[in-house]
């Protein structure tokens, strides 16, 4: 449980972080809340000869809500997130989502930007993001440029974030209608073993329009095009719930592991996804 040695950076502007990326490649990385990395540095899962800490880089945390627009610095906690009384107001899902991860220490420390940025699969704000239909915004050397948490994600482990890229914000409108995060797992602060993301609006007793994404179910994070499809011009009745869930089971991809075998997986996410349903169009 002890890391390689590393050298260790805490620069305290964007210019500075860039900096150690460009002088160091591919041996250099960010850490924000540290969840995700150092445990794996400790198991030697990871070895980073150069490590930056974020934690002094001025302008990367806040929330503002401009004109129906949410911004999250990339160092905004969880915590932060849940008792902000104005993002819950305009995005609600966002403290319901966050209220599930891991327990208040994690939430005390892990970060919006730690949590999307990584492409661990596991990880809950990946998902919410793709159903929220945000935009990241990340800065290198050539300057900023935004890309759409639906396009973000390649692999586990593997995003469309340059080497020397960090991620400085997250971007979405605030979202309107129904909502709902739901998520099973093993025992409390533990990774899902299925979660759903649902937003919806209705028109009179018919769905308008619907959202979904699931988490922990493929390498990445599974934005369902055509669950959301089957959704719409429906009033939940039983046959239009069965193309829902048969549709987001065609696109997901879940491998046996300690949390279950795959057909537990696909179980489980079915009846995540209706619960999530049900929650969000009552909320509508």
């Amino acid at each position: 449980m002890i890391p390689a040695a590393f050298e260790y950076y805490r620069p305290t502007d964007m210019a500075g972080v860039l900096s150690v990326l460009e002088e160091h490649g591919d041996d250099a990385r960010v850490v924000a809340g540290g969840h995700s990395l150092i445990p794996m540095m400790k198991l030697r899962m990871a070895e980073v000869p150069h490590l930056i800490d974020l934690q002094d880089v001025a302008g990367l945390t806040g929330i503002s809500i401009d004109s129906g627009r949410v911004r999250i610095g990339a160092m905004t906690t969880q915590h932060e997130i849940i008792n902000h009384a104005g993002l819950t107001d305009a995005a609600p899902i966002m403290r319901e989502a966050s209220l599930q991860i891991a327990d208040p220490q994690v939430r005390y420390m892990g970060t919006v930007g730690g949590n999307v940025a990584n492409g661990d699969p596991g990880n809950d704000m990946p998902g919410l993001m793709q159903c929220l239909d945000a935009t990241f915004i990340l800065v290198g050397p050539d300057g900023e440029r935004s890309v759409v948490a639906r396009d973000f994600y390649e692999a586990a482990y593997m995003t469309d974030r340059a080497d020397d890229e960090v991620l400085t914000a997250v971007e979405f409108a605030a979202p309107k209608g129904g909502y709902a995060y739901e998520k099973q797992k093993r025992k409390i602060g533990d990774y899902a073993t299925a979660a759903a993301a649902v937003l919806i609006t209705k028109d009179g007793g018919t769905c308008a329009s619907a959202s979904i994404a699931m988490t922990n179910l493929s390498d990445t994070p599974v934005y369902s095009t055509d669950a959301g499809a089957a959704l719409v011009g429906s009033s939940l009745d039983d046959a239009s719930m069965k193309a829902v869930v048969a549709a987001m089971l065609g696109d997901i991809d879940p491998t046996e592991d300690n949390r279950g075998p795959i057909e537990f997986k696909r179980h489980a996410a079915s009846v995540i996804l209706r619960r999530a349903i049900e929650n969000a169009w009552d909320r509508a």
